[in-house]
This record gives C-alpha cells, sequence and structure tokens, in this order.
C-alpha cells in the first residue's frame, strides 16, 4: 500500500497497482510504500480514516494475464504450481482450479499448505491464513482477493479501472484534493506499462464452460464494475 497525508492507495494483485505505485511514490509529497499487496485490515491507525484508493481489472482479463505472467517466469509461485500440478496443466486446467478454490476442499488444503505462514512483502504476498476464509465462499480467486484486499464495505474504496487507468486515477486524486503536477500527470500519460506479460487477448484462450464460470464466481466484481467478456 501508499500512503500519504491524504490518501492510501491498495494495491490489488496484477491490476495496474505497480504502475500507479511508481507514479505516487515519484511524485506526490510524502508517499511512501507500506508492505506489498497489503490489505485495508492492516492500514496503520494513524491513516485509518483517510480516503482510500485502489484499482480493479476484468476478471476474465486478470486470470489470463496472471497464468501467463506465471508460466513463463524462471521460478512460478507457489500459488501457480499447485494450481497447475507443477506446470503441467494448461490455461483452462489452471484456471478452473483458481476459481474452484473455495468450493473444492483437498485442492484448498494443498494451496495453503504451499503458502508462506505470514506477510512476505514480495510476489502475491498472500498468506496461508489470509486465503483460508475463500473455502465455502463460492468466490473466484480474484473476487475473493478484492474483498480481501478493500474490506467487505468495498463501495468505501474509490476505484479505477485498469482498462482506464491513465485517465480514472488522475480523476480518483483530484477527488481527494491531491494536486495533479505537471511531473505526475506526464507519468500517467506516458510512461511505459510495468509487470505486463505476452499473451492473446482474453477472448481467445477461454471455452464457453469457463468463461462461464468465471461469469458465475467473480459476478460480485462483474456486475459492480459492468465488466463484460467481450
Amino acid at each position: 500500500m501508499i500512503v500519504t497525508p491524504r490518501f492510501v492507495f491498495l494495491h490489488l494483485h496484477k491490476s495496474g497497482g505497480t504502475f500507479v505505485n511508481i507514479g505516487l511514490v515519484r511524485f506526490v509529497a510524502d508517499a511512501r510504500q507500506l508492505g506489498y499487496h497489503l490489505p485495508r485490515s492492516l492500514i496503520p491507525a494513524q491513516f485509518a480514516s483517510l480516503p482510500l484508493l485502489g484499482s480493479v481489472r476484468n476478471p476474465w482479463s486478470y486470470y489470463v494475464s496472471w497464468y501467463s505472467f506465471q508460466r513463463t517466469r524462471p521460478q512460478p509461485n507457489a500459488l501457480f504450481l499447485t494450481l497447475s500440478a507443477g506446470n503441467t496443466l494448461d490455461f483452462n486446467g489452471t484456471v478452473r482450479n483458481m476459481l474452484n478454490l473455495g468450493r473444492d476442499d483437498e485442492l484448498l488444503d494443498r494451496v495453503l499448505a504451499a503458502l508462506p505462514a505470514s506477510y512476505i512483502n514480495q510476489g502475491l504476498n498472500l498468506p496461508a491464513a489470509a486465503l483460508a476464509p475463500i473455502r465455502g465462499s463460492g468466490l473466484g480467486f480474484y473476487s475473493f482477493l478484492y474483498r480481501y484486499l478493500y474490506g467487505p464495505d468495498v463501495t468505501a474504496v474509490k476505484l479505477a479501472r485498469m482498462e482506464q487507468l491513465r485517465v480514472e486515477v488522475p480523476q480518483l486524486l483530484e477527488s481527494v484534493g491531491e494536486p495533479m503536477t505537471a511531473e505526475l500527470r506526464d507519468y500517467m500519460n506516458a510512461a511505459p506499462a510495468v509487470n505486463t506479460s505476452d499473451h492473446q487477448p482474453h477472448r481467445q484462450l477461454y471455452d464457453a464452460e469457463l468463461a462461464q464460470l468465471v461469469s458465475e464466481r467473480d459476478a460480485v466484481v462483474i456486475e459492480r464494475h459492468g465488466y463484460t467478456f467481450a
């Protein structure tokens, strides 16, 4: 998370947060990073009453980006290795497992055993105890992360859509009284994206059954932000 005297920015995994983090730390006075992918529940008390900002992404796109990024890493993370059966499953099989974590107790137990016991401030930075409440929730992994990071009253957090990040982040900052300096505006307009991965458009990687499963498991995010598979 990024904390300032005027707002807090919460970093949702694979949703444009690294790009925003860099800009805020470089160009916003008194901005500093605390941990990595830490949830709202861990905001220090002195910042807890400040306006909350964040970002969100089309869930169908999230799973493609996550899979593609991990698939090509020299050392994929423990979550990916467990869900992909040691990098042997394809996109369909791996993401289906990811979407079923809340309903497959045996699979979830294997994932929890592979995750760290505490925050490590790198990568996904999701301890086993933080993921455990997905059990029985029926939520897709992305919708679970969304609620875990932003809290149960998500409407209290102002969110920019990743698909319009360069436009909507400046609007959010201005809405909480943060001046948009020329340097920050230039960064938002022209700086290259970060932590990207090469992959086909998400529509080309899903079969109809898997696309429907995302629509069911991630309805929380899809309906609130008006996302569609198209």
